[in-house]
């Protein structure tokens, strides 16, 4: 039967593409790369220039496909989410359709396919709506969170303390209760809503990639100017991918 590798390939360094990663691209019979519209065709190009310097294998069709767009009038963010997936789920059955018999795919998946990314659900949904089977598998890489900590020289987590991983939609909604919270998927600035002045922030955009961007401080003496720069490289983009984490505390407090 048909095989896909949901291929994790980091945060937009062509450098962090794992050597099991090229290998399972170079046994794929077509790679899949999403389009979403000139405005995000930098999230393209990025997988197009790791295809352009990992993929030796001739055979190796490069497939490019638009990504239905989320509708979310009259709809709970869950309702939208759901019905966006079984769409994305169509689109999916009908790559896998075209592969040769028991051929292979690949799916390049930014950062890691595990943290909040769909395509494993979105996989699963199409195997219940394919009229044949398929399989896959599931190529880890390095995530945003590993990216944010190396590029500030930081530990994620405080000695013997939890991390929270949240969305800004969640930190609006929850507050800031962890000592260490990683915030993704943050369209909100829910960093700018937080009451809790002295925590501190790291910051950073389009990490590993030419474009990275990170500040770091005492929130209330940053957060203004993250907005500002955040605003500005997002016009200037046209896209945004950052992430950040927000600390309480110190090593070693409870002694």
């Amino acid at each position: 039967m048909p095989h896909i590798h949901i291929i994790g390939i980091g945060t937009g360094n062509p450098e962090h593409v794992t050597i099991q990663a090229i290998n399972a691209m170079n046994a794929s019979d077509a790679i899949f790369i999403p389009t979403k519209g000139p405005e995000k065709d930098g999230l393209a190009a990025v997988r197009r220039e790791i295809c352009s310097r990992y993929v030796t294998n001739s055979k190796t069709e490069i497939i490019e496909f638009a990504v239905p767009k989320r509708a979310t009038a009259d709809r709970t963010y869950l309702e939208s989410v759901d019905v966006w997936h079984a769409s994305i789920a169509k689109t999916y059955v009908r790559l896998i359709e075209g592969l040769p018999e028991a051929g292979r795919g690949a799916f390049l998946i930014w950062g890691d396919p595990s943290l909040y990314d769909s395509t494993i659900r979105i996989l699963e949904r199409a195997q219940v709506a394919s009229s044949f089977a398929f399989e896959f598998s599931v190529i880890p890489g390095i995530t945003s969170v590993q990216a944010l900590a190396a590029s500030h020289r930081i530990p994620i987590n405080l000695v013997g303390k939890p991390l929270e991983l949240t969305t800004g939609r969640r930190l609006v909604e929850k507050g800031n209760r962890a000592e260490s919270t990683v915030v993704m998927l943050d369209g909100e600035l829910a960093f700018s809503k937080i009451d809790d002045p002295d925590a501190e922030i790291f910051w950073g955009a389009y990490l590993g990639t030419p474009d990275e961007i990170t500040r770091a401080g005492r929130l209330a003496d940053v957060a203004d100017e993250i907005v500002r720069v955040r605003a500005e490289a997002r016009a200037r983009h046209g896209w945004i991918m950052d992430i950040y984490l927000l600390r309480k505390g110190h090593d070693f407090d409870d002694l």
